[in-house]
């Protein structure tokens, strides 16, 4: 039997219904439940951003041998610069490894608010990995990119948060589906609904353009991508687990 999955064709309530949501999402950041994950997704953001700048540091001391003291000053500090910008762009990666270790816990909370009835499962741990290597595959190849073309004007900004409401879209949707659907479905689902799941993704990138606010971004992301799933579960054909 095969069951067909149909975008909701609602465009004309999407960008209020999508505020809404991230409204919503963003208040429920602040609620106790919320609070006691943002202590534990800081603690461990701040531990692999500074192992990623530690690693990345001592690597290039390692390997940068000059002849000249000035000459190896100088490319130290343009590489420590370089190091700097290198952070703002690992913030997306990292705080979506985050997100893996607590979005069950924060997906959960999210369910229990807006459809205790119909709570989604832990899903398996191998489609867990997967979703998130092919995040990080992704993270790497359109960083890349985006690196590229850092010092074109007017362009930057724009690749940056087109790429990042991509990424963080696609990535916190499919965490979001892997609770009630099975690995095989999520990519069709999220191909169905694509043009949603960008236009919350901009929600997401938005935050994480904002130095320190965007430590926020794993708890953000999960509230607002669980309930826009539960939206378009209600508005689509999306099959459940078996």
């Amino acid at each position: 039997m095969t069951i067909e999955i149909v975008a909701p064709p609602a465009p004309s309530y999407l960008k209020p219904m999508l505020l809404s949501l991230a409204l919503d999402a963003f208040a429920e950041i602040f609620t106790p439940p919320f609070r006691r994950v943002l202590y534990k997704t800081l603690a461990l953001t701040a531990l692999l951003l500074v192992f990623v700048f530690a690693a990345a540091e001592t690597t290039l001391t390692h390997f940068l041998v000059l002849p000249y003291h000035w000459l190896t000053t100088g490319v130290t500090l343009i590489a420590a610069l370089a190091l700097l910008i290198g952070f703002a762009f690992a913030i997306t990666p990292v705080s979506f490894v985050v997100a893996g270790f607590f979005f069950d816990e924060l997906a959960a909370k999210v369910e229990a608010d807006i459809d205790p009835k119909h709570p989604g499962a832990t899903p398996l741990l191998g489609a867990q990995i997967r979703v998130t290597a092919v995040f990080a595959a992704l993270a790497l190849a359109l960083n890349i990119v985006a690196l590229l073309l850092l010092l074109v004007p007017g362009v930057n900004a724009v690749i940056f948060l087109i790429v990042n409401a991509y990424l963080l879209g696609r990535g916190y949707f499919e965490l979001a589906a892997l609770r009630y659907s099975r690995i095989e479905d999520v990519a069709r689902i999220r191909r169905a609904n694509e043009w949603q799941i960008f236009l919350a993704g901009l929600f997401i990138a938005a935050l994480a353009a904002v130095p320190l606010v965007n430590l926020l971004t794993p708890l953000f992301g999960a509230s607002l991508m669980v309930r826009l799933h539960n939206k378009l579960a209600a508005a689509s054909a999306i099959p459940a687990k078996s």
